[in-house]
C-alpha cells in the first residue's frame, strides 16, 4: 500500500475562536509565526506525501493564498534584501502541490472526506485533521502509513485519554491488541464516559482506502446531525480488517483555546531564535505572580 495523497478538511466555522475566526479562518491563526494548517501540511510532506487536497468553504480563500506564490511580496523582499524572509515565503509556496475543493454544506467530517472522492480516485490516502497539531520525532501520519504498508489495512490513529475526556472523541472497541496496534471491532462517536468501550480515542489521523467512499454515500446523519466519519469506519470494520494504531506524539488540540495556547507556548520554547528571551519572560511573570 503506497500512500502519496493526503486530504485535510478545513471547512469548519471555528466558532470556538470567535470573534477572531469571523474574518480569519481558524486554520490561519498562527502558532508563533506559522498558521496552524502549515504545521499539518508540513507533517504530510515529512511523511512523503506528494499531493494535498484542502477541503475548504466560503471565506477560506486565505488558506489557498498562503500556499500560493506572491510575486509582489517576493519582489518587495528581494528589493529590500530581506533574504531570510524571502526564503521563508518561498519555502511555503514550494512546499507541496496543493489542490482545493469546497464543501458547500457543513454536513460533518464524513461529508468533507466524501468531497475528496475525485481527487483520491483508486488510491489509498491519508486524512489529517487541522485541529490536531502533532509534535513528534517521526511524523504521526508517517507512523500510520508505515503500519498500513505492513498490514495492507486502513488505519486510524489513536491515543489513550482520560475516561472523563472520551466523550469528546470516537471510542475504539478492539480485539487482538498487541504493542501499539489493535483490530477495530466497533467505534462509538462521542460516547458518555460510562458507555465508552475503551479510552482508546480516535485522534485526527487516518490512512484510508477508496472503498470508504460508497460507505460514506450511504451513511446517515449521526451525532450532532452530521455525517460522521466514525460511523462509516464502523461499517468498514464490518466488511474488512481495520487497524487502530497508538501513535507516538505530543498532541495539541488546537481546536480548543487551551490546546492552542499550550501549542503556542511550547513551540515558542522550541525555537532557537525565541526561546531564551521568552523563557526569561515566563520566569519573570511567574515570579511577579508568586508562582
Amino acid at each position: 500500500m503506497e500512500v502519496n495523497k493526503a486530504v485535510i478538511p478545513a471547512a469548519g466555522y471555528g466558532t470556538r475562536f470567535l470573534p477572531a475566526s469571523k474574518a480569519i479562518p481558524k486554520e490561519m491563526l498562527p502558532i508563533v509565526d506559522k498558521p496552524t494548517i502549515q504545521y499539518v501540511v508540513e507533517e504530510a510532506v515529512a511523511a512523503g506525501i506528494e499531493e494535498v487536497l484542502l477541503i475548504t468553504s466560503k471565506g477560506k480563500e486565505s488558506i489557498e493564498n498562503h500556499f500560493d506564490f506572491d510575486m509582489e511580496l517576493e519582489a518587495v523582499l528581494e528589493e529590500k534584501e530581506k533574504e531570510d524572509l524571502l526564503e521563508r515565503v518561498r519555502y511555503v509556496s514550494d512546499l507541496i502541490s496543493i489542490h482545493t475543493v469546497r464543501q458547500k454544506e457543513q454536513k460533518g467530517l464524513g461529508h468533507a472526506v466524501a468531497c475528496a472522492k475525485t481527487f483520491v480516485g483508486d488510491d489509498p490516502f491519508a486524512v489529517l485533521l487541522g485541529d490536531d497539531v502533532m509534535y513528534s520525532d517521526k511524523p504521526v501520519i508517517g507512523q500510520l502509513i508505515e503500519h498500513a504498508e505492513k498490514t495492507g489495512c486502513p488505519v486510524i490513529g489513536c491515543q489513550e485519554v482520560a475516561r472523563e475526556e472520551i466523550s469528546k472523541y470516537g471510542s475504539v472497541q478492539h480485539s487482538d491488541r498487541s504493542g501499539r496496534r489493535a483490530r477495530v471491532t466497533n467505534l462509538i462517536e462521542k460516547p458518555a464516559p460510562e458507555e465508552a468501550p475503551s479510552t482508546l480515542a480516535v485522534l485526527g489521523r487516518y490512512v484510508l482506502t477508496p472503498d470508504i467512499f460508497p460507505i460514506l454515500a450511504e451513511t446517515p446523519r449521526g451525532v450532532g446531525g452530521e455525517i460522521q466519519l466514525t460511523d462509516a469506519l464502523k461499517t468498514l470494520a464490518d466488511k474488512r480488517p481495520l487497524e487502530a494504531y497508538k501513535f507516538k506524539a505530543r498532541r495539541y488540540d488546537v481546536g480548543q483555546l487551551q490546546g492552542f495556547l499550550e501549542a503556542t507556548v511550547e513551540y515558542a520554547l522550541r525555537r532557537e531564535d525565541v526561546k531564551a528571551d521568552f523563557h526569561e519572560y515566563l520566569q519573570q511573570l511567574l515570579t511577579e505572580r508568586g508562582g
